[in-house]
Order: C-alpha cells, then structure tokens, then sequence
C-alpha cells in the first residue's frame, strides 16, 4: 500500500493529499467552516468503502465471467453518539440470476476495506 501524505492546502481548512503520484483535496462543507474544495473525511471513508465493493465485485464477477455490467455501490455514513454507522446499497446491472446476486452480496462483505472495517484496528500516532 502507498504511504499517504497530509498537509495544508491554501483554503481555510482544506488538505491536500499525497498518495504516491495522485493529488486530492479534503475539506470539510461550508457550514463546518470549509469551503467545500473536496470531499470530507468521513467522505474519503465512504469512498474506501464503496470503490473496493465495486472493485471486487468486478474482479469476481470477470473471474466467473457472469454477465455483471456494473455494480452500482451508494455509501451514506451515519454518526450516532458513540459509534458510527456505514450504510452500502449495491445495484447490480446486468442479466444476473438470483443465485448470482446472493453470491455476490456476500462476496462485497469479503472486500478488504470491509474486512478492515469490521476487525479490529489499531491506530498509532508519533510525533516527529
């Protein structure tokens, strides 16, 4: 995996972001005192999320050569008080069967991020 690189960009609150040779922006929405240059953090989370779903859905279904033409992926995140909540809908288009399409709701579930998410993590800060 790429090391990622946070630093100032030149808005108010807003990041850029360095991973290996692509540049992003994160920000936060106006009215949490951004300027809505790019996506939230919490919105980068959501993307993980629904481009490996998307992703792995892909590779499987080329693998087994099913007819899946894309796979629509929707992440909305949800913060309660102490937790916080991911919410995945999956489109599938394509001429699947029933049978394919449980097996591929249960192969999303298998997708690294999701797997990453749902066990344990462990986060270690240093300072330099």
């Amino acid at each position: 995996m790429s090391e990622v690189k946070v630093h100032r960009g030149g808005g108010k609150v807003n990041q850029t972001v360095e991973v290996g040779v692509h540049r992003l922006v994160a920000d936060e929405p106006v009215t949490n005192g951004g300027e809505d240059t790019g996506p939230a953090p919490h919105d980068f989370l959501a993307i993980a999320l629904g481009t490996c779903t998307a992703i792995t859905l892909r590779m499987y279904s080329q693998h087994k050569q099913w007819p899946l033409e894309d796979a629509e992926v929707t992440v909305t995140v949800s913060k309660e008080s102490d937790s916080t909540r991911l919410n995945r809908t999956i489109r599938f288009v394509g001429d699947l069967d029933d049978a394919q399409k449980a097996r591929l709701l249960a192969v999303a579930n298998q997708c690294p991020v999701h797997k990453t998410l749902s066990g344990k993590i462990e986060i270690v800060t240093n300072a330099l």
